[in-house]
């Protein structure tokens, strides 16, 4: 059964988006709300620049708008999705509520949040982050400049909603939450923890944002920061 966010988002997405190429169709309704977010920036995992990022599904690479409630993204290639007004520091709890649709062969690209970023302008970029994609597994990754390391590699959990041939709605929603606190930093997937790391061994004060791979078509309704005692 469908909760009332997910009849809302379908009614403004999956009426006017087609899947060819995992692209929203071209002639995806145009409005007041259908704008790059202002603010943002997009770091792409490699320098390429003749992509064009933009509101208008028929001429940009990736399409990155406002979409109440809340953003759309459709890529393109990966990359990382952030406002530098967005900090988190101390302990807190980030959270974001993901609807992510047909993948058509794509399963194995992933999407997810990411915290602690620091220099995310220049080739001295750091960031936690926490990663599904379609087979029903998560990933934990550090990234220092143009390197990163695995802290959990893919790694099975059937709390993961994945998205099958033949579903009724045309997308799965999955809630991802990151919560430091004292000496451990804790990563939970649609309410159940599933992961963790000691949080002594690294740096999460920073910027926070999505994180969104290869010729993902996704929803993002939900992206919040609680601080915490």
């Amino acid at each position: 059964m469908k909760t009332a966010l997910q009849t809302l988002i379908l009614m403004l997405i999956c009426s006017s988006l087609a899947m060819a190429q995992n692209r929203p169709d071209p002639n995806v309704p145009q409005g007041e709300n259908l704008e790059v977010p202002e603010g943002w920036e997009v770091r792409l995992d490699r320098e390429m620049e003749e992509v064009l990022i933009g509101s208008n599904p028929d001429s940009a690479d990736i399409y990155f708008v406002n979409m109440t409630p809340g953003w759309h993204i459709s890529t393109g290639p990966a990359g990382i999705y952030y406002h530098p007004a967005n900090t988190a520091e101390g302990n807190f709890e980030i959270t974001s509520e993901l609807h992510f649709f047909d993948p058509g062969e794509r399963n194995r690209e992933a999407y997810g949040i990411f915290l602690g970023g620091k220099n995310l302008d220049n080739e001295n970029q750091s960031y936690l982050y926490f990663l599904l994609r379609n087979t029903g597994e998560y990933l934990i990754k550090e990234r220092i400049g143009s390197e990163t390391e695995t802290l959990q590699g893919w790694t099975a959990s059937d709390v993961i909603n994945v998205y099958e041939d033949g579903m009724d709605d045309s997308s799965v929603r999955n809630v991802v939450r990151t919560v430091v606190s004292g000496s451990d930093i804790t990563f939970h997937i649609n309410g159940t923890e599933v992961a963790s790391l000691p949080a002594s061994s690294y740096d999460t004060d920073g910027m926070y944002g999505l994180r969104v791979n290869h010729s993902i078509n996704l929803h993002v309704s939900d992206l919040t920061y609680t601080p915490s005692e």
